[in-house]
Protein backbone atom coordinates (compact mmCIF):
# COMPACT_ATOMS: atom_id res chain seq x y z
CA UNK A 1 0.00 0.00 0.00
CA UNK A 2 1.19 3.49 -0.74
CA UNK A 3 0.97 6.50 1.83
CA UNK A 4 -1.05 8.37 -0.66
CA UNK A 5 -3.72 5.25 -0.49
CA UNK A 6 -3.47 5.18 3.31
CA UNK A 7 -3.92 9.11 3.59
CA UNK A 8 -6.77 8.81 1.15
CA UNK A 9 -8.50 6.21 3.01
CA UNK A 10 -8.32 7.72 6.35
CA UNK A 11 -9.65 11.17 4.82
CA UNK A 12 -13.09 9.21 3.66
CA UNK A 13 -13.05 7.15 6.66
CA UNK A 14 -13.57 10.80 8.41
CA UNK A 15 -15.79 12.20 6.38
CA UNK A 16 -17.76 9.30 6.33
CA UNK A 17 -17.82 8.83 10.03
CA UNK A 18 -18.80 12.76 10.24
CA UNK A 19 -21.76 12.04 8.15
CA UNK A 20 -20.49 14.70 5.55
CA UNK A 21 -20.25 14.59 2.14
CA UNK A 22 -17.40 14.82 -0.22
CA UNK A 23 -18.63 18.71 -1.69
CA UNK A 24 -19.15 19.80 1.69
CA UNK A 25 -15.75 18.98 2.82
CA UNK A 26 -14.59 20.11 -0.25
CA UNK A 27 -16.30 23.37 -0.28
CA UNK A 28 -15.10 23.79 3.07
CA UNK A 29 -11.19 22.98 2.43
CA UNK A 30 -11.22 25.25 -0.39
CA UNK A 31 -10.55 22.43 -3.07
CA UNK A 32 -12.11 20.86 -6.22
CA UNK A 33 -14.52 18.04 -5.54
CA UNK A 34 -12.89 16.43 -7.95
CA UNK A 35 -9.63 16.84 -6.75
CA UNK A 36 -10.63 15.72 -3.38
CA UNK A 37 -12.52 12.67 -4.53
CA UNK A 38 -8.46 11.31 -6.08
CA UNK A 39 -6.97 12.15 -2.99
CA UNK A 40 -9.78 9.76 -1.14
CA UNK A 41 -8.74 7.04 -3.75
CA UNK A 42 -5.17 7.22 -3.60
CA UNK A 43 -4.51 8.70 -7.15
CA UNK A 44 -3.70 11.97 -6.13
CA UNK A 45 -0.63 12.82 -3.39
CA UNK A 46 -1.85 16.00 -1.56
CA UNK A 47 0.78 18.65 -1.02
CA UNK A 48 1.48 19.62 2.71
CA UNK A 49 -0.99 22.97 2.46
CA UNK A 50 -3.50 20.67 0.51
CA UNK A 51 -3.52 18.60 3.42
CA UNK A 52 -3.57 20.73 5.94
CA UNK A 53 -6.38 22.70 4.69
CA UNK A 54 -8.84 18.95 4.29
CA UNK A 55 -8.03 18.41 7.58
CA UNK A 56 -8.77 21.79 9.25
CA UNK A 57 -12.05 21.03 7.02
CA UNK A 58 -12.78 17.66 8.94
CA UNK A 59 -11.07 19.60 12.43
CA UNK A 60 -8.68 16.66 12.77
CA UNK A 61 -5.29 16.97 13.01
CA UNK A 62 -2.47 16.56 10.22
CA UNK A 63 -0.70 14.89 12.94
CA UNK A 64 -3.23 12.39 13.74
CA UNK A 65 -4.37 11.59 10.12
CA UNK A 66 -0.28 10.61 8.99
CA UNK A 67 -0.43 8.11 12.39
CA UNK A 68 -3.41 6.37 11.36
CA UNK A 69 -1.91 6.18 7.75
CA UNK A 70 1.19 5.01 9.17
CA UNK A 71 -0.97 2.00 10.85
CA UNK A 72 -2.81 1.41 8.06
CA UNK A 73 0.74 0.84 6.30
CA UNK A 74 2.13 -1.13 9.21
CA UNK A 75 -0.92 -3.20 8.99
CA UNK A 76 -0.37 -4.13 5.22
CA UNK A 77 3.22 -4.83 5.55
CA UNK A 78 2.42 -7.31 8.24
CA UNK A 79 -0.57 -8.65 5.86
CA UNK A 80 2.22 -9.07 2.88
CA UNK A 81 4.75 -10.61 5.25
CA UNK A 82 2.43 -13.48 6.75
CA UNK A 83 1.17 -13.85 2.87
CA UNK A 84 4.93 -14.59 1.86
CA UNK A 85 5.75 -16.71 4.94
CA UNK A 86 3.03 -19.32 4.00
CA UNK A 87 3.92 -22.51 2.59
CA UNK A 88 3.01 -23.26 -0.88
CA UNK A 89 1.02 -26.60 -1.92
CA UNK A 90 2.34 -28.38 -4.48
CA UNK A 91 -0.23 -30.66 -6.46
CA UNK A 92 0.65 -32.93 -8.53
CA UNK A 93 -1.86 -34.64 -11.10
CA UNK A 94 -1.50 -38.02 -11.50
Amino acid sequence: MLLRTAIGKEIRRNRIHQGRTLRDVAKSAVVSLGYLSEIERGVKEPSSEMLTAICAALDITVGNLVMAAGAQLQLSARSAEVIALRPTVTVNAA
